[in-house]
């Protein structure tokens, strides 16, 4: 059974950055696509993120620019780091692969 665990999130100020982190169980990360989601208060999740194979990578939406995926089929994971994090970044970010989500991890960014 494939199972995802986002990790990472936590309390932040204006400006600063994080790195969330989704370790993939129960299979190998290989050449699938991994998506990072994220969903706001009150809105549907949207995609933020997406790690194809052959390191080839798409940034959609309000975190374009400031945000790098990465993946490392060593550690079977696939990390996202954001940067210059606004306020209104807050939100419970997931990843999906494998048709599979994780429960998410929440980011909360202070002004």
């Amino acid at each position: 059974q494939v199972r995802l665990v986002e990790s990472g999130g936590g309390l932040v100020q204006a400006g600063e950055s994080l790195t969330l982190s989704c370790a993939v169980f129960g299979s190998a990360l290989g050449d699938n696509t991994v998506n990072w989601y994220r969903q706001l208060p009150t809105a549907g999740r949207e995609l933020v993120a997406r790690s194809f194979s052959g390191s080839r990578t798409l940034y959609v939406g309000p975190l374009k620019g400031r945000v790098v995926i990465s993946r490392d089929n060593l550690r079977n994971r696939v990390q996202m780091r954001v940067d210059s994090l606004k306020p209104e970044d807050t939100a419970v970010y997931f990843c999906n692969a494998l048709d599979v989500w994780g429960q998410g991890t929440q980011v909360t960014v202070s002004s």
